[in-house]
């Protein structure tokens, strides 16, 4: 993009002077298909500056997003037109045309803006040629409405295209065109927004099929809570049954009312389920964060900054994280906190920097500009360190003294009930894998607008939609989970919490499964160096998607708790009236011995 040198900045309006020197920035090339396969603009041997050229080093969202922005010291002053201006000669030697040649074959396009390096064009002899374009035509559109002038927008052009013949010398050249213009700097970014796409029918469409499905999945939660348990919940409040009712009312018990003793022992690797439930904590909140903070903010605008925002947001909500996991594994009775501790603080982060050290070495393999820095390592490492971590240890401190104590309804039998066989429907499972069927139903269409905004150079800026949709997703994930539990409770399993939790987290599943076939039908994308960051990227955001779900299990058994814990007072009324009869009946028994013996 096109700023003054040292005052780039992506919020501030500059103001320029008549005839200031603004710098254009080259920044990197690659092929059209591949987003992430970029490289310097330089590696392709176009018109270099002599000696060595400024660079410039954006945010950390920036330098993580694979810029490298470098002077390309190409004259150009404000409100200036230049016409037809030689920027160089390029001497065509054979490695110079095979370079050129294979970013033709590969549509490589470059940035300043967005052009092409060239085109395979058909010849006289219907044979095909490569031809590069070696003018370009800047036009400039300013505002000077405003208090002092400003640059709004900038079109690339080129033309004068050339065969790329070894041997042959070309003459590189650009031109600079100023335009006045009415457009507000505030308005600058409407040209890269696709209106039509995002605000396309098909888009409210999904909206409002998500949202009918939450009123079906609230009204089967509220169908099976009010309508399923109300006999129980009316039975069990009752304060005047006579013996024979209470007798009848234990003999008639059955599903989860025969594994109340169990339901609440604690699970198997209850660190790690307390790690992965605080995790999804700390990136719900996140989430909700980001996006508000994209619509209040606008911060698709700045380069990196929706990635800035999200690792600083991720530092901060840490906190959540620990406070989550620190109480529950507390309240389950765990003893060994500080490993619960740490497998908060660095499961997710420490499986994301596994894959982005995967990832880093075969950019570093390719030369790419996505490799990440190591400098840019060490920053990221020292947030984690000293900002992170601390966090988490704090939260889980707070979490075990605040909310530790253990509020179960039904006391922990000693010995564990034996689980029954049930047919192939109920089993863990199965009810992990359906349960992510109507979470993902719920998203998917959005899923193909984030998908197509990452991965085909368009501008995501409907937040309000995305969090609309987010909002939905915990609520159909919630009733999901409420649901599956239920079934399993009935099938008289008291395993609940892993299977809650991959009943929510499956979704991520169908959505890695939707990315595939994202790969093959919706894009062009080829080669390892793009597949493996494609897949690699999409495996990243699925598993935080897995455990963002999942960590709505912890709601799963609230409504049940109530009806459990008029169960277990029903249960103590049922053997207070059995001892008060047995007492009775014996001192029944006592005086008519005595009388019979005094006749």
């Amino acid at each position: 993009m096109i700023n003054r040198g040292d005052h780039e900045d992506n919020w501030v309006f500059y103001l320029y002077q008549a005839d200031e020197t603004v710098t254009l920035w080259v920044n990197k090339v690659g092929p059209y298909n591949n987003p992430q396969e970029t490289y310097n603009y330089y590696t392709l041997p176009f018109c270099h500056p002599p000696g060595n050229a400024p660079h410039k080093w954006g945010g950390l969202g920036e330098v993580l997003g694979g810029n490298e922005l470098i002077d390309s010291q190409i004259e150009i002053k404000f409100k200036r037109d230049v016409e037809r201006t030689t920027i160089c000669e390029i001497e065509l030697e054979a490695a110079k045309v095979k370079q050129f040649k294979d970013a033709i074959d590969n549509s490589y396009w470059f940035e300043f803006f967005m052009g092409f390096v060239g085109e395979v064009v058909p010849d006289r002899s219907h044979d095909t040629k490569h031809v590069l374009w070696t003018h370009k035509n800047l036009v400039i559109n300013y505002n000077g409405n405003q208090v002092g002038i400003g640059i709004i927008h900038v079109n690339l052009t080129q033309d004068n295209p050339k065969p790329l013949e070894e041997g042959r010398v070309l003459d590189m050249t650009y031109s600079v065109k100023w335009v006045p213009t009415n457009i507000t700097f505030a308005r600058r970014f409407d040209v890269y927004l696709d209106y039509p796409f995002f605000e396309h029918q098909i888009h409210w469409f999904s909206v409002f099929n998500s949202f009918m499905m939450v009123i079906f999945l609230t009204g089967l939660v509220s169908m099976i809570l009010m309508r399923t348990l109300r006999n129980d919940y009316a039975k069990y409040a009752r304060e005047d049954d006579d013996l024979e009712t209470l007798e009848r009312d234990v003999s008639e018990e059955s599903g989860w009312k025969l594994v109340h003793g169990d339901v609440f022992r604690p699970s198997q690797n209850l660190a790690l389920l307390s790690a992965v439930v605080g995790t999804g904590a700390q990136l719900a909140t996140l989430v909700l964060l980001v996006i508000i903070f994209a619509i209040v903010g606008m911060l698709y605008i700045g380069r990196g900054a929706i990635v800035t925002t999200f690792i600083v947001c991720y530092a901060f909500t840490s906190f959540i994280a620990g406070y989550v996991s620190g109480g529950m594994y507390s309240r389950n009775g765990g003893k060994t906190w500080i490993k619960s501790m740490i497998l908060t603080a660095s499961l997710f982060p420490f499986i994301c920097f596994g894959i982005g050290f995967i990832l880093n070495t075969v950019a570093i393999f390719y030369g790419s500009l996505a490799a990440i820095p190591f400098g840019t390592m060490v920053v990221v490492f020292v947030i984690w360190a000293f900002i992170s971590f601390p966090l988490a240890l704090l939260g889980t401190v707070v979490g075990r003294n605040w909310s530790g104590a253990p509020n179960n309804p039904c006391r922990v039998k000693t010995i564990p009930r034996p689980i029954p066989e049930k047919k192939w429907y109920l089993t863990p499972s199965v009810i992990s894998l359906m349960g992510g069927l109507l979470p993902f139903g719920s998203i998917f269409i959005e899923m193909y607008f984030v998908f197509t905004s990452f991965w085909n150079y368009k501008v995501y800026y409907v937040y309000g939609f995305m969090l609309l949709v987010f909002v939905i997703l915990i609520i159909v994930t919630v009733c999901v989970t409420i649901v599956g539990t239920y079934f399993l409770l009935n099938a008289e399993n008291y395993h609940w919490q892993w299977t809650s939790f991959f009943s929510a987290a499956s979704t991520a599943l169908y959505v890695y499964l939707y990315s595939i076939y994202y790969y093959y039908v919706k894009t062009k994308m080829s080669g390892f160096f793009q597949t493996s960051f494609y897949f690699g990227y999409t495996l990243m955001f699925c598993l935080g998607l897995g455990i963002l779900c999942g960590d709505e299990e912890r709601k799963d058994l609230k409504p049940l708790e109530k009806l459990a814990n008029e169960f277990l007072q029903r249960r103590r009324r049922i053997v207070k009236a059995l001892l008060e009869f047995w007492e009775m009946l014996k001192s029944h028994l006592y005086h008519k011995n005595i009388a019979e013996k005094s006749l």
